[in-house]
């Protein structure tokens, strides 16, 4: 525990020199059509991170399985991040990185291997399948979380819900040092967190993650739950990885949907996220935060519930996919709502 602690100031001295170094070699977001924020903003989340997990790593070097592969997949996606954040490259390169990334962590024997017994009862083994199902899972987590970071601490909220769910799943199922690792990856997210939101100093000392950062998280949230829910040592159902990343995932899936629908690439970038119509409907940038967050800890801890009361994985799988219907019509509604609220404004002017 002593370790955990001593990485939260440790994370945060590594964010504020990432910044001052940041602001000299141009890393920072530039307001845009589609970026409404004020200023240039250092993009430093994920570096502060990335090193953070290197000082955990000199605290506690036996406390993540694989370190070494797992640390060349994030050096990779942390590079070519940040040449995304300065130089905004296309997309097929950071898509054929992930992929590479994906292909690093099956030679360690990590890939989904089975989908738990979701066949009402039976298991769904996927052989040689799983790869390619492997890839497609990284592509989706690094995305799903890449997706999310559109208003101040939405993305730090969702990882650190995602991480915690994760400490306890890994602590009921006896992991503990995965467990204890889950946590300190908690406290270096903190620090940004803060700084994120303003908290304390304001807007002055303000940072994003980029996305080397979010491909960082999605990237690390995939390991965590492939290592929790394949193999004789798995402590969880793999349907239950769905329930934990439910919030991200879902307004990842819908999002895409659209686009595709649309015509439209379903990586291009929009405003049509979760966050993004909650603001239209009228609501504040704190409580835009606030209902993801609490839906997503509500779904990880329905989740978990689920799994230790011993209901089937077939049914586990069949609730999360009403919540998701759910979500949508919940979405669609609100859509509508901001719709109606934004021809009644313009009609008005």
């Amino acid at each position: 525990m002593q370790d955990i602690v001593l990485l939260f100031p440790g994370a945060l001295v590594l964010l504020f020199m990432a910044r001052k170094v940041a602001r000299r070699v141009g890393l920072v977001d530039k307001p845009n059509a589609r970026k409404h924020h004020k200023g240039s903003i250092p993009l430093v989340g994920g570096v502060s991170i990335y090193f953070s997990i290197w000082l955990l790593f000199g605290l506690q070097p036996g406390w993540l399985p694989e370190f070494p592969a797992y640390m060349c997949c994030i050096t990779l996606l942390l590079i070519v991040g940040g040449l995304d954040d300065r130089f905004d490259l296309p997309v097929l390169p950071r898509v054929l990185l992930q992929v590479g990334v994906a292909g690093i962590m099956m030679l360690q024997g990590l890939y989904l291997s089975s989908l738990g017994n979701v066949l009402f009862g039976y298991p769904l083994v996927l052989g040689a399948a799983g790869y390619m199902v492997t890839v497609f899972a990284v592509i989706g987590a690094i995305n799903a979380f890449n997706m999310v970071d559109g208003i101040d601490g939405l993305l730090g909220s969702l990882s650190c819900v995602t991480l915690g769910a994760l400490g306890i799943v890994f602590w009921l199922g006896g992991s503990n040092n995965i467990a204890k690792w889950c946590l300190s990856l908690m406290a270096a997210c903190l620090p940004y967190i803060l700084l994120n939101l303003g908290i304390p100093w304001g807007k002055k000392f303000k940072v994003f993650m980029g996305d080397a950062g979010s491909m960082l998280i999605g990237f690390t949230v995939i390991w965590l739950l492939i290592v929790a829910s394949q193999g004789p040592e798995a402590v969880m159902w793999p349907v239950t990885a769905l329930w934990l990343i439910a919030v991200p995932l879902m307004d990842m899936i819908r999002v895409m949907m659209a686009r595709v629908k649309k015509g439209c690439s379903p990586f291009r970038p929009d405003r049509e996220h979760f966050h993004h119509i909650l603001l239209r409907c009228g609501f504040s940038a704190h409580i835009s935060l606030f209902i993801p967050t609490v839906l997503s800890i509500a779904l990880a801890m329905i989740g978990i519930f689920i799994e230790k009361l011993n209901v089937s994985s077939s049914i586990s799988f069949f609730l999360i996919l009403i919540i998701f219907y759910l979500y949508l019509k919940i979405i669609n509604l609100l859509s509508k709502i901001s719709a109606a609220k934004n021809d009644n404004i313009s009609m008005t002017v």
